[in-house]
Order: C-alpha cells, then sequence, then structure tokens
C-alpha cells in the first residue's frame, strides 16, 4: 500500500524540478537590440585574418578583392572585432598595384587611408619579370610593399591559418 505522505513528498520534489529545470516562459524572454544580437560573447571574439590573390589583369576582379576587403572589414569593424586583410598580386595581378597601370590605384589609397586593416602585398618574383621583359624599372603605387613571393606569401599565410579567398 502506497502511503500518502510518499506520494505528496515525491510530487513536491517534481514540481520543484520543473520549475528549476522549465525554460521561462515567453513573457519572461526580454527582446535584445538587433546590434547586441549582432555580437558574440567577449569568449568567442578573435583576430580575423584573410588572405585575397588577384592573380590576372582584369579591373572587375580587382574591384571584386577591393569590395571583399572592404566589405568583411566592415562587417567586423560593426562587430568590433579585430580583422587583418591582406591582397596579394602576383603575374598579371601585379597591374592592381602598379602605378603605371592599375585600374583601381585611386581606390587603393583612398582605401588605405580608411582602413588601416587592409594592406596589399606585390609579388617580387612578378615585378622582376616584367622588368626584364618590358626593360624598364616597374614603378609600384606607395601603398605596396613588395614581398619576395606573392604565390609563397599565400601559402605561408594559409599554415597560419589565414581564410583565403580568390576572387
Amino acid at each position: 500500500m502506497i502511503r500518502f505522505e510518499n506520494v505528496l513528498r515525491t510530487s513536491a520534489a517534481v514540481v520543484v524540478v520543473l520549475l528549476v529545470v522549465a525554460p521561462p516562459s515567453a513573457a519572461q524572454v526580454k527582446k535584445q537590440p538587433a546590434a547586441q544580437m549582432l555580437k558574440r560573447p567577449a569568449v568567442d571574439k578573435k583576430l580575423h585574418r584573410l588572405v585575397l590573390q588577384v592573380n590576372t589583369n582584369e579591373p572587375a576582379t580587382m574591384n571584386l578583392a577591393l569590395n571583399n576587403a572592404t566589405n568583411v572589414a566592415q562587417y567586423y569593424k560593426d562587430l568590433g572585432e579585430k580583422v587583418t586583410i591582406e591582397v596579394v598580386t602576383f603575374g598579371p595581378g601585379l597591374h592592381m598595384l602598379r602605378d603605371d597601370t592599375s585600374p583601381v590605384k585611386a581606390r587603393i589609397k583612398s582605401i588605405k587611408e580608411s582602413t588601416p586593416a587592409i594592406s596589399f602585398k606585390a609579388c617580387g618574383n612578378t615585378q622582376e619579370n616584367m622588368h626584364k621583359a618590358e626593360n624598364k624599372e616597374i614603378p609600384l603605387i606607395p601603398e605596396a610593399k613588395v614581398v619576395k613571393s606573392g604565390v609563397v606569401r599565400v601559402m605561408e599565410l594559409q599554415e597560419r591559418g589565414w581564410t583565403y579567398v580568390k576572387p
């Protein structure tokens, strides 16, 4: 025979467990502003790193790479998170950073002034090969820094965990 006292004790224990484990009702949940919903908890914040490769002498591809870079930089700025972006050029893509042939040099200057998180790297091997082929110095825009090899630079950044994108 079940004792009334035991049933009462068991029922009380179940009610306590349900109150502790049950989720709050919809009326108790506060809505968060959209900006807070975008922000991640501080523990999740890290430095984001992106390498964009440009290896073609096509203005549309160059502009796409610049769009990608500025969009990513703005996205993480809005979240209050840090990002570092390198645009690495080699082969025909070096024209993006050539002072005498770049169709996007004014845009790069503007980006560099407003968004220091974005940097531009030029392949030294390509610059040297163009120098030999054209029999003249290959001037680069002031915003460009030369690396020995553009391909090696992309590889090394990927090996360090950078995210790679080819627009």
